[in-house]
């Protein structure tokens, strides 16, 4: 599925579906993205040559940006927000909800959303240069929607180390030290063998297990659907206020020189 800027696709080989999103500012996410991640996910879920699934963003800088900036100054109302954020929500549910295992294939930085994308793989490598970040409260919104989350994987504590301090980075190591990442690698080569290793060991075990193995890894998350979506009101209201216009603008501003 192509659009004017990016694209997500996907290939299926051997019980190995790989999906991979691309859009040229860092690999953000705009609605159109967002849309079609959740659309291709919950479609590989259900395709029965599939047995397990690689998430991989294209190029080799950041893994994720997070959400779209110009969409963001786009929305002009509370129910253009919450659509929006909701595409947060769908695509961590489809992840949620998907009865194949997600190895997150992490090979640079990743910021807000893109934080929530690796926290709902099943499974995440990455570089030792892929470090983290959630910049939402610096631009007068919060974490609300990819919070459960992250804060599934890496608990309360980090999670709000990583709310609070909104323009700090964590290194891969913390994030290996504290769960989100399973393994870190020194070089992008290490990293894809170290995804095509484990891949093609799921691809040659039970779907029946893993079925079951995935549905205990996220027993407890029953409400989301409910709680991501009240989730998204939430970043919707605030994404309209004068504090976050005028982060966003700065930070525009800043990035244009």
């Amino acid at each position: 599925m192509r659009h004017k800027e990016g694209y997500v696709s996907h290939e299926i080989e051997h019980g190995i579906a790989r999906i991979e999103f691309f859009h040229p500012s860092s690999n953000a996410l705009p609605a159109a993205i967002l849309e079609d991640l959740a659309k291709t996910i919950n479609d590989i879920g259900l395709d029965s040559r599939v047995k397990v699934i690689i998430l991989s963003s294209a190029g080799d800088g950041a893994f994720c940006a997070g959400a779209s900036f110009d969409e963001l100054m786009a929305i002009s109302n509370e129910a253009e927000g919450k659509k929006f954020f909701s595409g947060f929500a769908h695509v961590i549910n489809a992840m949620r909800k998907c009865h194949k295992l997600i190895i997150g294939r992490v090979q640079g930085k990743a910021v807000g959303g893109g934080v929530g994308l690796i926290s709902a793989t099943d499974y995440a490598i990455a570089v030792d240069t892929a470090s983290v970040k959630l910049s939402e409260l610096a631009i007068g919104i919060g974490p609300f929607v990819v919070g459960p989350a992250v804060e599934r994987k890496v608990g309360v504590s980090c999670f709000s180390q990583l709310a609070i301090d909104a323009t700090g980075w964590r290194s891969a190591e913390w994030a290996k030290r504290h769960g989100l990442y399973s393994e870190i690698h020194n070089s992008k080569l290490e990293l894809d063998d170290a995804v095509n290793r484990l891949a093609e060991k799921l691809a040659h075990s039970s779907p029946d297990a893993m079925a079951q193995l995935k549905k205990i890894l996220w027993h407890g998350t029953e409400n989301w659907d409910t709680l991501l979506a009240d989730r998204a009101s939430v970043s919707g209201r605030l994404v309209l206020s004068d504090f976050t216009r005028d982060a966003i603008n700065k930070f525009k501003s800043k990035m244009s020189k």
